[in-house]
């Protein structure tokens, strides 16, 4: 082994190559070190020391914005290896030992973020030493994770039908026409979608499914779509109902706690509830880790059990 390696093993650590590989992606010491739970100056000091021990700089500041130099992306590149390695060396040894263990990385939509944990409660009872990290995003930035491979699974509904994916269906997903409490609708024998739909409707940002799966419904039934107000999020999107300022189409399971409370209430309007189903999806060509396996064979086996408990909740 050459002098200069050896000099580079002893030099280097782990944590050093962890913190660079959050600065990197993350292109901040500060939101790094809040990843990590260290200082900005503990950060800098990390990334300083390797710098050192490779003779490179690594990032460099232009104005205040913060860039990778070649050798930092060099680097990033050895470092995505280490860590893969290291994450099968997890799993093989845990395979040795009868175990599945790893890393387990969810995207949910902003509306399977009401599932996730329910999915997750009996599974990391069976695979204690998987590692399972979520991150939520709306359907657009999911769908761009799916292609950019980033993750293992993406739990989503309106699969597209045009990409080279493997969905596996395990939820039925009803968004529901709601109002608030005391709404004029409520006092309609009848409510036709139109009417619902002109009664000041808000609205999900576009790229998110269950705006998606509004639109191409009213699509289908050549119903006019004019919100009078577009929301970031389901959540502000509910509340927004709750205090007056129009009605809405929401997930059934995101607005349980609303409904039982009297605060939101449903209107039986035609054509809804509308019915679509969460999907564990990935790419074709992806070959699942042993924790994404296990995860798949977990959610196959239980989809029953799944609705049975979220309807009890």
């Amino acid at each position: 082994m050459p002098l200069s390696v050896q000099k580079i093993i002893g030099r280097m650590t782990f944590r050093q190559l962890q913190v660079f590989k959050a600065v990197y992606q993350l292109q901040s010491y500060s939101k790094a070190g809040e990843l990590l739970g260290l200082t900005q100056p503990a950060v800098s000091s990390q990334i300083r020391q390797l710098e050192q021990s490779l003779d490179q700089p690594l990032f460099e500041y232009v104005g205040r914005r913060l860039f990778c130099t070649a050798a930092g992306e060099r680097l990033a590149i050895s470092i995505n290896a280490i860590f893969t390695e290291l994450g099968n060396l997890q799993s093989d040894l845990a395979a040795l030992k009868g175990q599945v263990a790893g890393d387990l990385r969810l995207v949910a939509v902003n509306t399977a973020q009401y599932v996730v944990p329910y999915l997750l409660r009996a599974f990391l009872d069976l695979y204690p030493q998987i590692s399972v990290s979520v991150k939520v995003v709306n359907r657009a930035a999911a769908l761009q994770r799916l292609n950019d491979n980033n993750d293992d699974l993406v739990i989503m509904g309106l699969v597209p039908s045009d990409k080279p994916l493997t969905s596996l269906p395990f939820l039925n997903n009803e968004l529901v026409p709601v109002v608030p409490a005391g709404h004029p609708l409520l006092q309609m024998p009848q409510v036709t979608a139109q009417e619902f739909l002109d009664s000041q409707l808000l609205l999900r940002e576009t790229g998110s499914g269950s705006r998606l799966a509004l639109e191409q419904h009213c699509q289908q039934h050549r119903l006019r779509l004019k919100p009078s107000m577009e929301l970031g999020s389901n959540d502000v999107l509910k509340q927004s109902v709750v205090a007056g300022l129009g009605v809405g189409v929401l997930p059934k399971i995101s607005i349980l706690s609303e409904l039982e409370l009297g605060k939101l209430k449903t209107v039986p309007v035609e054509g809804f509830p509308l019915r679509r189903s969460w999907c564990v999806v990935y790419p074709q060509a992806k070959h699942p880790t042993p924790a994404m396996q296990a995860f798949l064979d977990y959610i196959q086996q239980n989809i029953k059990q799944f609705e049975r408990g979220l309807i009890a909740s």
